[in-house]
């Protein structure tokens, strides 16, 4: 499943927050209250409702159109404030903002770093403008955990030139890491936490006192470890042969983000649960892609506990994190020279954080 963007809109008068998850293939949505319990939730795909050929904007509006406003009949009266998941801040988003068209703008130009889930969230946005244009909409972003990466862990090592422009790590999956942090903070105030959330994207997060101070993620999130459809870290030489071979931009972009990954390695399928069944089967695609996979995730953890100086807990979030019990059963036995630690299974919560951070800002 494709990783999706996030809108979350609050009633002011009632503290009630519906959570609307738009990603590139797929739409969530869910009812919380202002401390971030779920109360509803509803799921549907972009192609529900869609001609068939539509551009993905026209599917995307069409499912909100056809859906949400009867799904939400009776549900949620008076809504007056709306929140958003952006998942490339940028340098200058490190909070929630409010949206105005000055941020709508920044946000615009910052769609290329993340095109999978940035381009999603801002056609929400417009939508709900127009569907509710009385909305006041805020927007909370997933690079902001990973603002106190420290120096060390945050800068590439290019010319000066480039990094004035602004070109250096950011993270991503900030949202649901802080969420791990949350919820595992709970069994001390200092833990070394490894927070792995697998999903369709991939990252890893070392947090220390439920503050980021290593990921694997970059400036994009194309960096770091093997994805569903995403390449994860590869030899920037190889990009280059590419290139130099008459590879253009715009078709490495689509082969890095696309046709990648899992996918790319197995021949077959994104899905990991898929990719277990076939290899149960002897399909050596499926077997390489699994492995490459845990091969990479070890190396990471590894990377995560050498930045932490150990690590108390691991735990597995996403879609593969929390249900893949085979990957939970490898990990245990192949980590086992970090000596002891505890091992967890965290659902992920995007939407009860921004739950929070709307609660927080006080609508």
């Amino acid at each position: 499943m494709t990783e999706p963007a996030t809108a979350a809109v609050a009633d002011a008068a009632t503290g009630v927050v519906l959570v609307l998850n738009a990603g590139s293939s797929s739409l969530k949505v869910s009812v919380h209250s202002r401390s971030g319990d779920s109360l509803w939730r509803d799921q549907r795909s972009w192609s529900v409702g869609a001609a068939e050929g539509a551009a993905p904007e026209e599917r995307l509006e069409a499912v909100l159109d056809a859906w949400l406003p009867g799904a939400l009949a009776g549900r949620v009266a008076g809504l007056t404030v709306a929140g958003h998941r952006v998942v490339h801040g940028g340098e200058r988003f490190t909070a929630p903002v409010k949206l105005d068209a000055a941020v709508l703008a920044v946000l615009e130009e910052l769609v290329p770093l993340a095109p999978l889930h940035n381009g999603p969230a801002l056609r929400v946005m417009r939508w709900l403008s127009r569907w509710q244009p009385g909305l006041t909409q805020w927007a909370c972003f997933d690079t902001a955990f990973h603002g106190t990466l420290p120096a060390a862990a945050r800068t590439y090592a290019i010319p000066a030139r480039w990094r004035a422009e602004g070109l250096r790590r950011f993270g991503f999956h900030g949202l649901n890491h802080q969420h791990v942090a949350e919820t595992v903070a709970r069994r001390g105030e200092d833990l070394r936490l490894i927070s792995c959330h697998l999903g369709a994207g991939c990252s890893l997060c070392a947090i220390r006192g439920g503050r980021s101070i290593a990921t694997t993620m970059g400036y994009t999130p194309l960096e770091g470890l093997v994805m569903a459809t995403r390449s994860g870290s590869i030899d920037p030489g190889l990009l280059l042969h590419q290139l130099r071979r008459g590879v253009t931009a715009e078709e490495l972009d689509h082969a890095l983000q696309q046709e990648s990954g899992l996918l790319g390695l197995s021949g077959l399928s994104a899905s990991m649960k898929d990719l277990r069944r076939a290899a149960a089967e002897g399909h050596a695609g499926a077997e390489l892609a699994i492995a490459v996979f845990r091969h990479q995730l070890l190396q990471g953890i590894g990377a995560m506990a050498a930045s932490l100086g150990g690590v108390d807990v691991i735990a597995l979030t996403g879609g593969i994190g929390e249900h893949d019990g085979a990957l939970k059963r490898e990990l245990e036995e192949a980590l086992g020279w970090l000596g002891p630690f505890e091992l967890l299974r965290i659902p992920a919560d995007e939407e009860g954080v921004i739950a929070r951070h709307c609660g927080a800002a006080g609508v």
